[in-house]
């Protein structure tokens, strides 16, 4: 990876592809493995950081759901939301959390918020988000919650908020990442080419550096699994096709 102005970092395949106007302008022909070359020869790599702090709990008595999305495929938007939870580690050494809703469909960050704790209201307050930004409409009858078994999840309040919305919900079952893989893509996107890079000292701070992260991330960065895309584009496009049917 390299990190590009802003502060933000992108993945060298994906800056590969960017680069291929302006290399073709310039009659510069260079491969991604002599792109991932160069960019080590001049320590322009960034290597992943390891996980090391546990944001899942899930060995306690609440209700825990079955996992209703094995092998299922989103066709639109709304059709399959996916959450999940991680820590950021900011400039003081201590950890915050950031609650993260994404439509599966778009791959856009619907619903967001980071907190000094885990408590179930900060992943309510994403929850909250994503509903508000479907502007009003009915939430759509085949519309899935899906979720690792973490107690914030399986808290009444923010099951309670699920099912008034006609939500349903669905979980991991076995504590596989693959079982919530885009959440788990979607976290790691946002920690490792933007807020990494931040010199973030407090919560304030943090409010800031992820609201501008999500918007860069959803606005402005190309995705591989949605046909090079940005999300918003592919959502705002779905959305409309939606309304005119």
């Amino acid at each position: 990876m390299i990190i590009r102005k802003e502060h933000k970092v992108i993945g060298t395949r994906k800056l590969h592809d960017m680069l291929q106007p302006f290399m073709m302008e310039h009659g510069i022909k260079m491969g991604r493995d002599a792109l991932f070359d160069l960019l080590a020869a001049n320590r322009l790599l960034v290597k992943k950081r390891k996980r090391k702090v546990q944001t899942t709990y899930s060995n306690h008595w609440l209700r825990k759901y079955p996992n209703l999305i094995r092998d299922f495929i989103p066709k639109t938007i709304n059709q399959l939301w996916v959450s999940d939870i991680t820590y950021w580690k900011i400039a003081t050494g201590e950890h915050l959390y950031i609650s993260l809703i994404t439509d599966a469909y778009s791959r856009k960050i619907v619903g967001y918020q980071v907190a000094e704790t885990m408590e179930a209201i900060q992943s309510i307050q994403a929850l909250q988000m994503a509903l508000a930004a479907l502007g009003g409409a009915a939430v759509p009858l085949q519309l899935t919650h899906h979720s690792d078994r973490g107690i914030q999840y399986c808290s009444g309040k923010y099951v309670k908020l699920l099912q008034d919305n006609g939500i349903k919900i669905s979980m991991t079952e076995n504590g596989d990442p693959l079982e919530n893989a885009i959440a788990e893509r979607v976290n790691g996107i946002i920690k490792e080419e933007y807020l990494n890079h931040d010199q973030t000292d407090n919560l304030p701070e943090a409010k800031k550096q992820l609201h501008k992260a999500i918007g860069l991330y959803n606005k402005d960065r190309p995705n591989m699994s949605i046909s090079k895309l940005n999300p918003n584009k592919l959502h705002n496009n779905q959305k409309t096709n939606t309304q005119r049917l």
